[in-house]
């Protein structure tokens, strides 16, 4: 099966881009179209806030070129909660809110909890059994964007594995950085870009996030990472790749991603 690299930012409304990425003019409502051409994914917060409707979502679909993927991050009443195995209702809700219209253009889902949110193995285990590998047809590929160092515990590994789910590899100096491997693809959110930089990180920097995403996309793990079990070796297999420059200077995401995708040509 052949796999992708695949490279983008959050969104595609922002003031600051008018000035930065998008042509002089340039129309809001055809924001999108234009993105979609210059980046390879989106990962859509307005998903976390709002709940849209099946037209949004085939919009999308229509308006971005083959090939282009939208990752969205789940409602946050799904995850946003004090016990997690009572989320189904929400979790069905945000999941049958129209997210199969996308069909092929459809990446993972997000799922972010809050930074206070703790690893609770049973309520953990419980709100995981709630998340489908299908729906419509379409195949749900799920990220757990947790932000609690209580995560960084080999059990919460074991548990994403069984489930196939994937860990959210922040590189943030907020939140804790899992980069282990546990399914098929990895999911890799940058969140130190500088405003001084055009492109928002250095040439070494994009060197080295360029080396790590053809090693896990070939099936390696790349060197020198803050692994939680240092001595286990990820299964050999070629991954799906998903990058994206989120906060930070986010004027500059835009220039990081194409950056990025152009030394991955």
């Amino acid at each position: 099966m052949s796999t992708a690299i695949r490279v983008g930012i959050g969104g595609w409304n922002f003031e600051p881009w008018r000035e930065t990425f998008y042509p002089k003019g340039w129309p809001a409502a055809r924001e999108l179209e234009y993105a979609s051409r210059q980046l390879t994914a989106i990962e859509v917060n307005g998903t976390y806030y709002s709940t849209m409707k099946p037209a949004t979502f085939a919009k999308w679909r229509d308006t971005a070129p083959e090939g282009f993927v939208f990752s969205l991050k789940a409602n946050r009443f799904a995850t946003n909660r004090r016990v997690l195995a009572e989320a189904g209702d929400s979790v069905r809700l945000f999941l049958h809110s129209g997210v199969s219209e996308l069909g092929p253009k459809l990446g993972p889902i997000v799922w972010q909890f809050a930074p206070t949110k703790r690893f609770d193995p049973a309520d953990f285990g419980a709100f995981l059994k709630l998340l489908p590998s299908q729906l419509d047809g379409v195949p749900m590929r799920h990220a757990l964007d947790v932000r609690h160092e209580s995560f960084r515990d080999p059990a919460f590994l074991a548990m994403a594995r069984d489930h196939g789910a994937g860990v959210v590899f922040t590189e943030s100096d907020d939140y804790p950085a899992i980069p282990d491997l546990t399914t098929d693809f990895v999911y890799t959110r940058v969140m130190r870009t500088r405003s001084e930089l055009v492109t928002g990180v250095t040439d070494e920097e994009l060197d080295s996030l360029a080396a790590c995403a053809s090693r896990w996309e070939s099936g390696g793990q790349p060197d020198r990472l803050p692994l939680v079990e240092a001595d286990r070796a990820p299964a050999r297999q070629r991954r799906d790749v998903f990058v994206f420059f989120i906060s930070g200077a986010k004027e500059r995401a835009p220039a990081a991603a194409m950056a990025l995708i152009e030394r991955l040509a």
